[in-house]
Formats: C-alpha cells, structure tokens, sequence
C-alpha cells in the first residue's frame, strides 16, 4: 500500500478547487454578456462542443482510454443534469437576472448535496438541513421581488436559476460515485460529450445566431468551454476525487462575491442592496444546513472493579 502525503493532497485539491472557483465566477459573468446574442439552449451548445474538442484532445493525447464499465452510470447522470439541463437552465436564468444574482442563488447547490446525499445515500434529514432549506427559499424570494421589474420575470429567472442549482447538486451527487473508477479526465471528458448530446437538438438556433452575432459574443462562447468548463470542470474532478461533495460544495460559497467583483469590473453591473440581502440570507440557510447537530454528551466509562488474586491481565496491543 503506497502512502499519502495527506496535506500535501489537500492542498493540491484546495489549489485546483480555487481555480474552479474563479473561472466559475467569470463563468456567470461571460454568460450575462452573451445573453443578447445567443438563446439558452445555443449558447450551452456551443460551449459544450468547445469544451469537448478541448477535453478530446487532451485525453487523447494523454492516452486516458475509456472509463471502467462501473463509472458510467456515473457519468452519465452528471452529464445529463450538469453539463446538459444545468447549463440550458442557467443561461436562461441568467436572461432575467443579473450575473451575481443568479451565482448567489445557484450556490444553494451545496444544501441539494446534503439533501440528496439523505435521500439517496441514506444519511438521514438532520434538523438543521431541514431549517437551512426553509431560510435559504426566503433568501431566494427576496432576490426574485428585489431584482423584478414587472414583477413575474425576474421570480421566472430566479425559479430557474434554483432549478440549475438542483441539477448542480445532483450531478455532483452522480459524478462523486463515478471517481471513484474513473479518473477526473475520463470522468470530466465523457460527462461534457453527453451534455453536448442532450443539447444537439439547439443545433439549429446555434448556427443561425453565430452567423448573426458579432465576433466578442461568439469569443465569448469559445472562453466559457475552454476555461470554465474543460479547465474548471477538470480541476474540480480532480479536487472532488480527493476529498468529500460536501467540502467541496463549501468551497463555491466563494462565487458570488468574486462574481459581483467581476461583473461590476466587466459589466457595471451591481445587486441592489435588498438583493445582497436576499443572497445573503440565501446563504445563511446553507451555512446552518451544513453546520453538525449538538451531540449528546457521552457518559465516562465505569472504573474498573478490583481483579480476583491470581487473575493475568489480559495482553494488549502495543499503541501504534
């Protein structure tokens, strides 16, 4: 059995988790840009199919091969629900809400980790997840209202924007099992390949609207395969491979601010102040969802009585 330099592979996951943070984040910002020049289902199209050339190439030169039987199912749930229905999802979100708003309530995806991991993995309904869920929906009504101008558009995107988050927290849920067989770049390639499959049907509309769209939006597209999606989804497999859904899910709480610091650089663009307070709050109930119930404190063990004469301790371990 080899042996593991544990802090050392925490921190080479830390460092990868961080850079799939900050590419995330820019991730929000690229995909508010090209919103007037793409549809939903175009635009993860043509980010799929970028990002699978790349991811392509690299494994083929890498001579990564063909994922164990026992990772598909694996991969193919990821593929369907994050690189296929939560990116369509997100970008059409993102149509009706700006770019930090819809990180800030996408980042409910670590509580649908805890939840599905309860219901599928059998750990259980803590109080404390079943409170964070109640708290975060609140923060997430009063992002909708803050962030509506007629009122029913801005909760639309919202709504989608949850719906993205529980696609997130169930491909991380599906991905999780599959690395375990597969190595981050097979899990990552394959996964982005299904998701350009279950978005073929956009192919249309992808093709009619680049023809259409000015060179910075179709650069745009070909940025977020490359870099938020082959690069960031390959250092976060990498990083989930070597510790728990749950850690990693906590390190995404990071991605609004580094998205409002982006889009306001980028775009100009700035939530309101009872739209942070929304995020805010929204965020608070996935703190509490994470946080560990208040353990029963346990009881001494009884002293030992006294041995019989001529009784032989019992042999013992040396403590290694």
């Amino acid at each position: 059995m080899r042996s593991t330099n544990v802090s050392g592979t925490d921190r080479r996951a830390l460092i990868a988790a961080s850079v799939t943070v900050v590419l995330w984040a820019s991730a929000f910002v690229s995909i508010r840009a090209s919103a007037d020049f793409f549809s939903p289902g175009a635009l993860a199209l043509g980010r799929l199919v970028t990002g699978s050339v790349a991811l392509v190439c690299v494994l083929l030169v890498k001579r990564g091969g063909l994922p164990p039987r026992k990772a598909w199912p694996g991969i193919v749930g990821s593929g369907v629900l994050w690189f296929g229905v939560y990116m369509v999802v997100l970008n059409w979100g993102e149509q009706k809400v700006d770019a930090g708003t819809a990180s800030m309530v996408v980042n409910v995806g670590p509580m649908v980790i805890a939840l599905l991991g309860g219901w599928l993995l059998k750990e259980g309904f803590p109080p404390l997840l079943l409170l964070g869920m109640g708290v975060s929906f609140v923060g997430a009504v009063v992002v909708g209202f803050s962030t509506s101008g007629e009122g029913s558009s801005s909760v639309l995107g919202v709504l989608l924007c949850l719906l993205a988050a529980v696609a997130y927290g169930g491909g991380v849920v599906s991905q999780k099992p599959a690395l375990r067989h597969a190595t981050a770049m097979q899990a990552t390639t394959f996964g982005c390949l299904i998701g350009t499959v279950c978005c073929l049907p956009f192919s249309g509309q992808l093709v009619s609207q680049v023809s259409e769209a000015p060179l910075s939006a179709t650069l745009n597209v070909v940025y977020l395969g490359l870099f938020p999606t082959a690069l960031a989804f390959s250092t976060w497999a990498y990083a989930l491979s070597r510790t728990t859904a749950g850690k990693m899910g906590a390190t995404t709480y990071a991605v609004p601010a580094v998205v409002v610091l982006i889009s306001w650089l980028a775009l100009r663009e700035v939530p309101g102040w009872v739209t942070l307070l929304g995020g805010v709050i929204c965020l608070g109930g996935v703190a509490v969802s994470r946080r560990r119930g208040v353990r029963a404190p346990q009881e001494p063990p009884a002293a030992p009585g006294p041995e019989p004469a001529g009784s032989e301790a019992p042999a013992t371990e040396t403590t290694r």
